[in-house]
């Protein structure tokens, strides 16, 4: 099991550090003929997936690539919107690379505050005396833990960087993430 991300966030519910330890990969690429037999439609100033699943390409995947070119939410790289690129028949046929989407700053904020209620509200539901709350969530595919800290200030700290990052390296080569993992 790998270590995708880590969050810090502190008792108030601020996230004062975030660290990302991997690199999405594409899901499916698949070049299409005119009409797009996908229904495609803009969210959070993203080109989603909205119908039509198929050749590996899920609802909720984002448009990564056109012909090779990364995507930059609802613009090329060349500045045009894809919607009206991918409209335009004289643009076929056309590669797009699809995929999950990358969270933006803003959801990496309301994922780490809405854990940390979460996590304050079952401190407070446990019917065990200075319970220590959440310490793991897990799904079939993947664990959430979560260690507590007394940090209160937003860490920027090159030192703290490279340690970091080096422990994860460890932990993956040694393939445990502790007990249950």
């Amino acid at each position: 099991m790998a270590i995708f991300s880590v969050y810090v966030v502190n008792k108030a519910g601020g996230l004062i550090y975030q660290l990302d330890s991997y690199a999405p990969r594409a899901e499916a690429e698949k070049t299409f003929s005119y009409p797009l037999d996908l229904l495609l439609k803009l969210h959070d100033e993203r080109v989603l997936v909205a119908f039509g699943q198929r050749y590996s390409i899920r609802v909720g995947h984002a448009v990564l690539a056109i012909n090779g070119m990364d995507v930059n939410g609802r613009y090329t790289a060349d500045g045009k919107e894809v919607l009206e690129y991918l409209g335009n028949p004289a643009n076929y046929p056309v590669s797009i690379r699809f995929g999950r989407p990358r969270l933006t700053s803003n959801e990496k904020l309301m994922l780490a505050s809405m854990f940390h209620s979460l996590f304050a509200i079952g401190s407070q539901l446990s019917p065990e005396q200075g319970s220590s709350g959440i310490e793991m969530l897990e799904t079939d595919t993947f664990k959430l833990h979560c260690y507590q800290t007394l940090t209160e200030m937003p860490i920027r700290c090159e030192l703290f960087d490279q340690n970091l990052k080096l422990a994860l390296e460890v932990a993956e080569k040694a393939g445990t993430f502790g007990p249950g993992s």
